[in-house]
């Protein structure tokens, strides 16, 4: 099983260590990273997803990232979009796309205790979804 991953470099004390654990786990699970892209932040997240679901060698796309939350409602309205859109491509794509983004509303000593957390499960949904979706 072949991977694509995208994550983002906002909040990269966060999401660098859950991209680590999150390659050491799709081995663990014998799955390949076969492409990794990175880009600014959670906003972009959806085209990245998108470049990789449209790869014929990728079965499944894992996206990473930590939404802060701040004094305003940002964090709330950039997950809301960002997983709306990247649960639109892995409709439209046929392909699973996991979410591994911590947030909206959580601190940053949040996002930190729980790295290896979001990383494993969304490494975990897209292999399992995968292997599920090859029965039917």
């Amino acid at each position: 099983m072949k991977l694509g991953i995208c994550s983002t470099e906002f909040n990269w004390d966060i999401v660098g260590p859950m991209l680590e654990f999150a390659k050491r786990h799709a081995e663990f699970l014998e799955a390949e990273i076969a492409a990794e892209i990175l880009v600014p932040g959670v906003y972009e997240l959806p085209l990245a997803a998108k470049r990789l679901v449209e790869r014929e060698d990728i079965d499944a796309v894992v996206a990473l990232g930590a939404v802060i939350e701040g004094e305003t409602q940002h964090d709330e309205l950039v997950m809301q979009h960002a997983a709306r859109k990247l649960i639109d491509l892995a409709i439209q794509y046929d392909k699973p796309v996991a979410l591994g983004i911590s947030g909206p509303g959580m601190s940053r000593v949040q996002a930190l205790e729980r790295v290896n957390e979001y990383a494993r499960r969304a490494v975990e949904a897209a292999v399992k979804t995968v292997k599920r979706l090859e029965k039917v």
